[in-house]
């Protein structure tokens, strides 16, 4: 019943967003701080720094990710890697600064994207890298110089490096990694457990609910390794069907790519494909064993409140891109102030008197048209 509620729950946030026009996002306003997505960022960066606070954020085992709000727990790297999505969907797009300079454009571009990994790096290493590979991505498809991008990549990965080797638990899964049999009981035993799943469902698989691994063998088989226990019971049909589902949410985002709509809307689209497909793919090298162990869940699909409900939002925004038809250059009217809704009645009632005096004007007058 949770999960059913939370179910429902993400998918009246999809709905609900859905049939908001997206637009509304990726305006440039006449004063930059009244820029939405500039507070959603500020407002996930904050999120991630309250975690870090003891007493507040907790501590779940032994990592600290999660803010507890009311009968749920709120998870703040999820609202980060979104964030900093609308973020440079929003920036890439506009472009309120000169991105082919190296100093004064790409720089403070990276700046958001890198001191929100850097907050979200401390506890979470695998958002982290989440959010880094699908900033890189979106800053290729927003026509960033490639230089600039080979200039950066190697400090990124060195610092990369540095926190694997800081955290010795981190350090410890890269290493068996390399052998799991080397510590069948330690950090080898998710992946030796997963690599059974796969073995004991074989093509066929056992059927819906007649998987063993799940009880009690493999850890974390509701969340980081749902895709082993999908596999086990399903086999290799479970197994295509679930990449088949990713790849047509991956399929519609690169139709509105496609498309011959605005700016905004076709990178905000990329950005939720990206994000989404790299996620999937990271939770499925890491329960087949080909890459180390990352924590990262399979979106939609592992148990989690906040993450599926924030997931459907997303989804939401990507559904209002193919919903509402925004030209390349079309002009967008500002609101004198959006806190005062006569505002339009005004323009609206003094349209309307020009329109009448006109009328009169050419009834009065001899000479007709």
């Amino acid at each position: 019943m949770k999960h059913a509620l939370f179910a429902a729950l993400g998918l009246g946030a999809f709905l609900l967003i859905g049939h908001v026009d997206y637009a509304a996002l990726g305006r440039y306003p006449s004063r930059i701080w009244k820029t939405p997505v500039l507070w959603f960022l500020l407002g996930s960066a904050v999120l991630c720094l309250l975690v870090l606070v003891p007493h507040v954020g907790l501590e779940v085992n032994g990592a600290r990710r999660w803010l507890p709000l009311g009968p749920i727990q709120v998870q703040p790297s999820e609202l980060a890697k979104w964030a900093i999505v609308l973020f440079l969907s929003w920036w890439l797009t506009n472009r309120p600064l000169d991105l082919s300079r190296f100093t004064t454009g790409f720089l403070p571009t990276l700046i958001p994207v890198a001191g929100m990994c850097l907050l979200v790096v401390i506890q979470d290493f695998g958002t982290a890298a989440l959010i880094m590979l699908c900033a890189l991505g979106m800053l290729l498809a927003g026509r960033i110089k490639t230089w600039h991008l080979l200039v950066v990549i190697p400090p990124v990965l060195m610092a990369a490096m540095w926190f694997v080797m800081h955290k010795e638990y981190r350090w410890r899964r890269m290493t068996a990694f390399v052998d799991p049999w080397a510590a069948p009981q330690a950090e080898g035993y998710h992946m030796i457990q997963s690599l059974l799943s796969f073995a004991t469902g074989g093509v066929p698989g056992k059927g819906l609910g007649n998987g063993i691994q799940k009880l009690g063998y493999l850890p974390e088989d509701t969340t980081d390794f749902i895709f082993s226990v999908i596999c086990e019971e399903l086999g290799l049909f479970g197994a295509l069907l679930t990449v088949a589902l990713y790849l047509g949410v991956i399929y519609i985002a690169w139709q509105a790519v496609r498309q011959k709509r605005d700016s905004f809307g076709r990178m905000l689209a990329f950005g939720i494909g990206s994000m989404i497909g790299l996620q999937a793919t990271i939770n499925i090298a890491v329960a087949t064993v080909t890459v180390p162990t990352k924590g990262l869940s399979l979106p939609l699909i592992s148990a989690g409140g906040s993450g599926l409900i924030i997931t459907c939002s997303a989804l939401g925004l990507l559904y209002s891109v193919t919903r509402y038809d925004h030209a390349e250059n079309e002009p967008v009217v500002e609101k004198t102030d959006p806190w005062e809704p006569w505002e339009e009645m005004k323009v609206s009632t003094s349209a309307l008197g020009a329109s009448a005096i006109w009328t009169g004007l050419q009834a009065s007058s001899p000479i007709k048209a």
